[in-house]
């Protein structure tokens, strides 16, 4: 149980292909492209509620691009062959200002820009020569999985699992553990292997054992 609670653990670091794309097709699309070197624009701005998966898509797509031989600046405001800026709308006057330098340097060179902040770019609390760049290129609403979405996903990965999701598990999951889909996919991952362990079937009463188990 204790190897269990670990693998529910969030990994060390987020994969891209680990990102469930919902209604998000075209900026997925957008960033794929910017990863192959196909996209004719390669600044974007993500904006988006809390929870609906902005800091991990942006560390997702930094580790796309460290994988891919680019330079990679996490902070927004250094010099690399692929910036990301996230959680602008928390970025005091200096850091805007280096944000904006950035931004100019980047466009310039012909670098890759990935910003995110929880409001539109006209709606961020930040300098006005910055909040205009990050309006500058493409700019797309991430969108969360709503309830019907997440079944479907978790159903989905159940099944590439090898076994058929029940929905009563599905319903309990979404009930009683983090509601975000990596933290969902960790559980059900978790819920397989101590089904293989335990040599039972997937049911609700073996979920909550799990659960009970690492105190959830």
């Amino acid at each position: 149980m204790q190897q269990l609670l670990l693998d529910i653990r969030p990994p060390s670091r987020p994969e891209l292909a680990r990102f469930v794309v919902g209604r998000n097709v075209e900026l997925m699309a957008q960033l794929e492209a910017m990863l192959d070197g196909t996209a004719r624009e390669r600044m974007v701005y993500v904006w988006g509620a809390p929870g609906s998966g902005k800091s991990y898509l942006l560390a997702a797509w930094a580790r796309a691009c460290e994988a891919r031989g680019m330079t990679v600046d996490v902070t927004g405001r250094n010099a690399a062959q692929a910036v990301i800026a996230d959680q602008v709308e928390t970025w005091n006057a200096e850091q805007q200002h280096a944000g904006f330098a950035a931004f100019n340097r980047v466009r310039e060179s012909g670098g890759l820009w990935l910003a995110a902040g929880d409001a539109a770019p006209a709606d961020l609390p930040v300098i006005p020569e910055f909040r205009t760049r990050l309006g500058w290129g493409l700019v797309f609403q991430l969108h969360g999985l709503d309830d019907a979405e997440k079944r479907a996903a978790l159903r989905q990965h159940a099944e590439s699992l090898g076994f058929r999701l029940d929905a009563q598990v599905t319903d309990y999951l979404l009930n009683h553990t983090a509601r975000d889909m990596q933290s969902l996919l960790r559980v059900l991952e978790a819920l397989d292997r101590f089904s293989l362990e335990t040599r039972r079937p997937i049911t609700l009463p073996l979920l909550r054992q799990l659960l009970a188990g690492i105190g959830a």
